[in-house]
């Protein structure tokens, strides 16, 4: 079994050992045997952060952040803004691996899942799309702001749901996030709109 493969298994059978019911609705049915891609790896500077996290503790989210890690060289990473959305800094400290999806590793039209990260000092402006989306983070300590409210502490583990069109944001301060993400009911490839912008 390769990496990717091993990542698909891990991401699974995390997600199915959840009790959370909005996550449970979110993935009700989904079929997870998808067909596999054949994906050139592609690096990003921001993944120099995941081979620096040390996440505190070994439960689920410690040992699906293990997989991702073990992966990390394999996988096609990627970015969906460009310098003149939110700048070079950002870029530098941003990206996001399709684990599955219409773009990703494995092939569905369904659904769309895999990772987000951002590295130490990323403000992540207020943004939305047509998906609903779910984030689990994997590292503590990242801020969260939804529908224009205040900024808020998450946690590893924390289920995030942002409903269809919600606007979202995200921080970091000292610690780079690393978040698992799933995508369904919009474009699975949407670029989100930048709020403030047409």
């Amino acid at each position: 079994m390769n990496a990717v493969h091993a990542l698909l298994i891990a991401f699974r059978n995390y997600l199915l050992s959840r009790t959370d019911l909005t996550l449970k609705h979110f993935i009700d049915g989904f079929d997870w045997s998808m067909e596999e891609r054949s994906l050139a790896a592609r690096d990003l500077p921001v993944v120099r952060s995941l081979r620096e996290i040390h996440p505190a503790g070994n439960g689920a989210e410690g040992a699906l952040f293990d997989e991702l890690s073990r992966a990390a060289d394999v996988l096609h990473w990627a970015q969906t803004y460009s310098i003149t959305d939110f700048g070079s800094d950002f870029l530098e400290k941003y990206g996001w691996v399709e684990l599955f999806g219409t773009r990703g590793h494995f092939a569905s039209e369904e659904m769309a899942g895999g990772f987000l990260l951002l590295g130490r000092g990323v403000h992540y402006p207020d943004h939305h799309h047509t998906a609903e989306e779910i984030y689990i983070p994997l590292t503590d300590g990242s801020l969260w702001s939804k529908d224009g409210q205040p900024f808020l502490p998450h946690w590893s583990g924390g289920i995030i749901h942002h409903p269809s069109n919600i606007r979202h944001a995200m921080r970091t301060e000292d610690e780079p996030l690393v978040a698992l993400y799933l995508w369904r009911g919009g474009p699975l490839a949407q670029k989100s709109i930048i709020s403030g912008r047409l």
